[in-house]
């Protein structure tokens, strides 16, 4: 018995481990933020609001009444009928399917809505993402740079043992290494940060570890040019705005459908006092809602609504010009971060490493000291640092171009 419970304590071990070492590509990410409750609270509105549309072309409740008719108040036998009677009034169909479209159309805005939100949640998701790509690419610098002051240190003690270095050099070596553990305490809770942010866009346990692709695409989008008709038909809360104007036409439609007249059919049947004949009415009746004091209102929303058009017109034209002169602006940043970043890779930090390698070359053959060699090892870290902050720029500049632009 107690061996079964080892193995399955041995399972659930391995299970842990596993979940632990859960790999996720930015992709598996996007494609979890569907989960994300705010995105899920749009298709629940939108069911809602389909369900509505159902009753469109519903009709008012029929009336039934039922009394005493031309009875006079003392009684008479001879005089008097007890009548029932029903009516019921029929919209006008054109009312009901004017209704109904609109009630339809709300919908498709609350979908055009909930992907303008599904593009501001994957461009959260991605610029996480590449942030802690940039934190895992310093962790890996700052175990190289561990690696180099540890090789320094050692060498350095060994001198020291004979009379070849001195004591201050050896302290001041130690802390640069306790400096590493520092920075890489602040760099490890930066990256439990993303985590908890990443895992909070994909709606689970923010606790959960996982690991991430650090391979990372950096886009040409400084070459790209921007048309506008691309743009119009990409950008969800320019169809946002789309949708809302197609409601609006919708909406004057249903106004512009009261002039139309509504019609009625009123029975009823009077069961006669003192043997007289039974008798019935039945009549007809339609509405007049061309007359000026009731055509009113109608003609008054009706011009209302031409320009709540026009405002969401001149609102789409507004966010296109927005939007171009942003990437615009991005394009040109991009374009000097990676310029920065390439002058980083090609030439101050080769630059610096030759530093660090004569630097050492001197300190071994005894023709330099140990600061010069602990100043070359932190120059070149800096610089190394000073290039993954680059690198991060530019990847932020890359998901705000998509986020404009909205490219997946």
């Amino acid at each position: 018995m107690m061996k079964k419970y080892q193995i399955i304590l041995a399972a659930l071990l391995c299970l842990a481990n596993f979940a632990r070492a859960q790999r996720l590509s930015l992709d598996s990410v996007i494609a979890r933020i569907a989960n994300n409750p705010a995105l899920q609270a749009f298709d629940a509105k939108a069911k809602a609001q389909d369900a509505y549309s159902t009753g469109a072309k519903s009709l008012d409740a029929p009336r039934i009444a039922a009394g005493q008719y031309m009875t006079p108040y003392r009684p008479d036998p001879n005089m008097g009928s007890f009548m029932i009677q029903a009516e019921q009034m029929f919209t006008n169909p054109a009312k009901l399917r004017a209704k109904e479209a609109y009630m339809k159309g709300l919908s498709k805005v609350t979908a055009a809505d909930k992907n303008y939100l599904k593009n501001q949640l994957f461009a959260q998701a991605r610029q996480y993402y590449y942030e802690r790509v940039v934190l895992e690419k310093k962790l890996t610098l700052l175990q190289h740079t561990q690696d180099l002051l540890e090789y320094v240190l050692k060498d350095a003690n060994i001198r020291l043992t004979y009379n070849k270095e001195r004591l201050p050099n050896i302290y001041k070596a130690r802390a640069a290494l306790f400096e590493l553990d520092n920075t890489r305490e602040q760099l490890n809770n930066e990256i439990s940060q993303k985590n908890i942010l990443l895992n909070t866009l994909m709606d689970r346990d923010q606790q959960i570890a996982f690991t991430i692709d650090t391979n990372i695409d950096l886009k040409d989008y400084e070459l790209k040019v921007t048309d506008t008709a691309d743009l119009a038909s990409a950008r969800s809360d320019i169809k946002a705005i789309s949708r809302n104007i197609d409601l609006q036409q919708l909406n004057a439609q249903m106004e512009y459908s009261k002039r139309k007249p509504d019609f009625g059919l009123q029975a009823g049947h009077m069961f006669t006092y003192g043997g007289n004949s039974n008798q019935y009415i039945l009549m007809a009746s339609v509405t007049i809602p061309i007359v000026p004091w009731a055509s009113k209102e109608y003609k008054a929303n009706i011009k209302g609504i031409r320009y709540e058009v026009e405002e969401l017109q001149q609102q789409k034209r507004d966010i296109l010009n927005q939007a171009q002169g942003q990437l615009a602006s991005l394009r040109t940043a991009m374009g000097s971060k990676k310029r920065q970043l390439n002058n980083y890779d090609q030439h101050i930090i080769p630059a610096l490493q030759n530093s660090y390698k004569t630097a050492l070359l001197a300190y071994d053959q005894n023709t330099g000291d140990l600061p010069s060699v602990l100043n070359s090892i932190n120059d070149l870290q800096a610089a190394r640092m000073t290039a993954l902050d680059l690198l991060q720029e530019v990847l932020i500049l890359q998901v705000a171009y998509e986020k404009e632009n909205e490219s997946n």
